[in-house]
């Protein structure tokens, strides 16, 4: 049933302070929020710093929209847009329709699960 967001962006800011909004805005603002069903919350660089891609996971379809709710309701939904360009955004998982609905505004691509295991 896990949920994976797999979100691509080029950055706009200068580098510490994009840095920093990750740091002490974005991921402590996520963190805070305690949502019960988010895995996780992770951010990676290119070496060069101009590009930036978010990973999340979720137990299911279900806590992945809580975390979009959660987002759309949040001062970073408004301050993201002024750091980073959103290039691609990758839904993987047996998403729900109204999952599906809510990424495709972003031009969502989405991808259904397989096989495979995960030892987490």
């Amino acid at each position: 049933d896990r949920i994976i967001f797999m979100i691509q962006c080029t950055i706009k800011s200068e580098t510490d302070e994009f840095q920093k909004w990750i740091k002490e805005r974005a991921s402590k603002y996520v963190f805070d929020l305690k949502e019960e069903k988010t895995i996780s919350y992770e951010w990676y660089l290119s070496d060069d710093n101009t590009e930036a891609t978010l990973v999340e996971s979720f137990v299911d379809s279900d806590g992945a929209m809580q975390r979009l709710t959660n987002h759309a309701a949040s001062p970073i939904a408004r301050e993201v847009l002024d750091e980073v360009d959103i290039k691609n955004v990758f839904c993987f998982g047996n998403a729900k329709e109204d999952l599906i609905e809510a990424l495709s505004a972003w031009g969502a691509k989405f991808q259904r699960h397989f096989c495979g295991f995960n030892h987490s």
